[in-house]
């Protein structure tokens, strides 16, 4: 044999007995199958979402086998149901309440991790006006978003002593116009988007908190089918890890995050999208989320959340939380990826 030859022959020789080992050990070839998944938001592309789309942009999905589309959402889509139906294999959902009343439907999904610890909404009142406290919503007109909210309300003017004949509330519009324009006395706004349009239009306000009475309705839900978490459960466990990697990524690095999701969606404010990623941070770091780690679930805390539900029947009653909630998957993701 040519002595070229017998060396490409002996290469090739070494390759073959190469790729033997690594089949018998169980070795992942260089070149990784790619999982194609969908992850369904519950609004529009913004920085409430940022660390999907750092991951996506940085690379982890695709180093934990990952090819993940991202599916903006809107007024007319429901997260929940398009994981029900197997549209999306995740989503970012609405929040504690859309889990509990998901499971009191029978619906087939499961709550992998909690993003914001905290209630991300709270009420407003104009500083200079007569609302200084609880006490003083009686005989007022009152708007919230009506996506299960209305129920928080309802459960602060409980603590407050007020029964539902003592207020109006309504649904609220998108736009704070009504509040600003001083037609309603309060209105809700989310922490990191409406508040801040709010100030920014010079209002000075007084906020109500429901965390600060007692009443806490965490929000942004990471969840899955079950069937995912039956036939794929690396599939899921590798999602999971490379969310939070990418939050905490995008907490630590917020405008290059801020440009990230921009090159997604060019025609967003930056200025907003950085005061907001601002104010998501500090809800996902909030109690459990320092303390334990990003994407926490804090099941007692979701239990008073239960009650208020059940008081306002917008459920049966108690739900199962060993098949609604699955930490075990929170718990497998590296403590790097998910600690500050």
């Amino acid at each position: 044999m040519p002595r070229m030859l017998r060396k490409n022959h002996v290469a090739g020789s070494a390759l073959l007995a190469a790729a033997a080992l690594a089949a018998a050990f169980g070795a992942v070839p260089s070149a990784v199958a790619q999982e194609n998944v969908s992850v369904r938001l519950k609004w529009l592309a913004q920085t409430q979402f940022a660390g999907v789309y750092v991951a996506r942009a940085k690379g982890y999905y695709k180093n934990d086998g990952l090819n993940v589309t991202i599916n903006p959402g809107g007024p007319n889509l429901n997260a929940e149901s398009l994981v029900a139906s197997g549209s999306d294999t995740f989503a970012v959902g609405g929040g504690i309440e859309s889990s509990l009343s998901s499971a009191d439907k029978k619906l087939p999904i499961v709550t992998l991790a909690m993003f914001h610890q905290r209630t991300p909404f709270v009420l407003v009142a104009m500083e200079d006006g007569p609302v200084k406290t609880l006490q003083d919503f009686k005989g007022k007109k009152i708007t919230a978003f009506f996506t299960g909210t209305q129920h928080t309300v309802s459960a602060m003017m409980a603590k407050a002593g007020l029964k539902p004949s003592d207020y109006s509330l309504t649904a609220q519009a998108v736009s704070m116009t009504p509040f600003l324009n001083r037609e309603v006395d309060v209105a809700m706004t989310t922490l990191y988007n409406e508040l801040v349009v709010v100030r920014n239009r010079g209002a000075k306000v007084r906020v109500f908190a429901p965390d600060d009475v007692g009443i806490s309705v965490p929000r942004d839900t990471l969840i899955t089918h079950q069937k995912m978490v039956a036939e794929k459960p690396k599939v899921v466990q590798g999602f999971i890890n490379a969310t939070l990697r990418g939050w905490k990524y995008a907490i630590q690095h917020p405008v290059e995050a801020t440009e990230i999701v921009m090159a997604a969606a060019p025609g967003l404010d930056k200025a907003h999208q950085l005061q907001m990623i601002s104010e998501v941070s500090k809800l996902m770091l909030a109690d459990g989320g320092t303390k334990q780690g990003l994407g926490y679930m804090d099941l007692e805390k979701y239990k008073l959340a239960q009650s208020i539900l059940i008081d306002a029947k917008v459920i049966s009653g108690p739900v199962n939380f060993d098949t609604t909630f699955l930490p075990r998957f929170w718990n497998a993701v590296p403590t790097a990826d998910k600690k500050m």
